[in-house]
């Protein structure tokens, strides 16, 4: 029997939050669209949890499937504590923290990044993923006011790692599959700013 979203929420919500991991139905399945189905109040609590649980994972961003909740929503926030280098290579720059809610992306010209990826969801590896450097999100944040800016750099990196959870997409399946490394191999071996160490010693092509 499926719970109640309003129910499974306040379920969920009565102790620390858990990160699912691949395997989970949950993060297979599109997410339901927001359509007021929880109190403002609910919203707001679910907003800070999510937040708290992407701050001691730690991660850049999380969205509501890889907590078990599938509705499309999703945080976002990145200090961006890196070198000048990889701020230059990678357009890292600092991203405030934010929920949007039903967010959508498309690119905006043709332009792709590859860097290596990894997922709260897919603890302990890494793979290199080419995004869009540029794209235009659209949504709503929590207060339902209209979200419609372009984004670019490494936060558009992210607002697309957290729109495709919402539709049942992981990283993997969007990665090149023969740069898959573990999280220490990527410490040890590839801490350059980008992957293209990586990609001649492993015998992959870069976009």
């Amino acid at each position: 029997m499926t719970i109640p979203l309003p129910e499974l929420v306040e379920t969920l919500l009565g102790g620390p939050l858990s990160i699912v991991s691949a395997g989970d139905p949950v993060l297979r399945t599109p997410a339901a669209r927001y359509d007021g189905q929880l109190t403002q109040a609910q919203l707001d609590r679910l907003a800070r949890a999510m937040q708290e649980t992407m701050h001691a994972a730690p991660g850049v961003g999380l969205a509501a499937p890889q907590v078990g909740i599938p509705l499309r929503l999703a945080v976002l926030e990145d200090p961006a504590e890196v070198t000048d280098e990889v701020r230059a290579v990678r357009e890292r720059v600092p991203l405030p923290f934010r929920v949007l809610v039903n967010p959508t992306y498309e690119p905006i010209g043709d332009a792709h990044a590859a860097f290596f990826e990894g997922c709260l969801s897919v603890p302990g590896w890494q793979a290199v993923v080419a995004r869009h450097t540029r794209v235009r999100l659209r949504g709503q944040d929590e207060r339902g006011r209209e979200l419609d800016e372009e984004v670019s750099g490494w936060p558009a990196r992210i607002v697309q790692h957290e729109t495709d959870h919402l539709d049942g997409t992981l990283y993997i399946d969007r990665a090149i599959t023969r740069s898959l490394t573990s999280a220490q191999n990527l410490i040890d071996r590839w801490p350059q700013p980008t992957p293209s160490s990586a990609a001649e010693a492993m015998g992959f092509d870069l976009p």
